[in-house]
């Protein structure tokens, strides 16, 4: 039996097993984060370690910098960035829009907006709502297609375990 959107669908006899789905109940919001290498305090990081914890770019980081995505950095007395945990929650907070395809241009309002303070809460509720339909469409789109892939695989896997036609 295989669970898609909260709906059972019984498995077809073809042997093929069901397809693994994502694990549901988890809310990214409320789960314990992703701890920080360092305690508070003690969280200075250059943009190497930065690199290192997020799997960003050095090239990234400061084009986010550049563009105002990231806030301001501070900067040791020699000039380089020096980077704090606030920074690489703001970097993971990042990441999360970036997989809902917002564009660069929307991500660097809402930045806008965060860094005008609470009179903004409004506009960053509305950019919020609406990235918020686009991925709704898009995951209806990706059932879809999920719908049809999972057609041709059982069909291709049919396919296989059905007796062997023989021409006469």
């Amino acid at each position: 039996m295989t669970v898609i959107d909260g709906t059972s669908r019984s498995t077809p006899a073809t042997g093929v097993p069901p397809r693994p789905q994502p694990p549901t109940g988890v809310n990214a919001c409320t789960a314990l984060p992703k701890p920080h290498p360092r305690p508070g305090g003690k969280d200075s990081y250059t943009i190497s370690e930065v690199v290192a914890f997020t799997g960003l770019t050095a090239h990234t980081l400061r084009w986010y910098e550049r563009i105002g995505l990231m806030p301001h950095v501070d900067r040791s007395h020699t000039g380089q960035r020096r980077f704090s945990n606030r920074d690489l929650d703001w970097l993971a907070f990042v990441g999360k829009l970036r997989l809902t395809g917002m564009p660069v241009a929307d991500m660097v309002r809402y930045a806008e907006l965060l860094r005008e303070g609470e009179s903004t809460f409004e506009a960053r509720q509305e950019l919020l709502e609406s990235t918020r339909r686009d991925v709704i469409t898009r995951i209806a789109e990706l059932h879809d297609t999920l719908a049809v892939l999972d057609h041709k695989i059982e069909f291709y896997a049919g396919a296989r375990t059905a007796p062997e036609r023989h021409s006469a």
